[in-house]
């Protein structure tokens, strides 16, 4: 497995979500995203995060199969393509608060078993916490050499909810 080099998670962090930006359209046309759910059996979007991510050209997932909800906030898995085994080739984490867009957890797209790939996401208190892989040159797809947790807040003050990264540190390293 390849690392990339510079990554995001070795920056210093920035925000690259703003309060009131729109959803970024995904390009998944209606067709495609009626057809990955019938093959993959997902269920129609039910959430106003799932309808406003399949309006925009995205396939809305739950992250690793798991629903991450809290009081009023969402966290949805949004890709344009599922391989054969229903997997998301490249995908992003959106954050819906009340229905509106708040930003993601990454700013680039994220592939499975690739350095920066995105694996539990869980609410702590009223943060967001989320681990994300680091690979090293020569580390096998299944086994990253470190683990990294990017802690973020929701920050409301405009009156518009946007997501604040606010610190990374290598929680695991092997």
């Amino acid at each position: 497995m390849r690392a990339q080099s510079p990554h995001w998670l070795d920056q210093p962090l920035q925000n690259w979500n703003r309060a009131g930006a729109a959803l970024p359209g995904g390009g998944a046309d209606a067709a495609v995203i009626t057809q990955a759910r019938a093959r993959c059996q997902l269920p129609a979007p039910a959430t106003p995060g799932e309808r406003a991510l399949t309006t925009a050209g995205w396939l809305a997932l739950a992250h690793l199969d798991r629903q991450l909800a809290q009081g009023e906030i969402e966290i949805l898995a949004g890709t344009t393509l599922l391989d054969s085994a229903c997997t998301p080739n490249e995908f992003n984490l959106f954050v819906f608060v009340a229905g509106r867009f708040a930003g993601t957890l990454s700013p680039i797209a994220m592939s499975p078993r690739a350095d920066g790939y995105a694996g539990p996401v869980r609410f702590v208190g009223d943060a967001i916490s989320a681990e994300f892989a680091r690979y090293k040159a020569g580390d096998a797809s299944c086994c990253p050499s470190a683990r990294m947790t990017v802690r973020y807040q929701i920050n409301s003050t405009s009156g518009t909810p946007a997501v604040v990264p606010i610190d990374v540190r290598t929680t695991r390293s092997y």
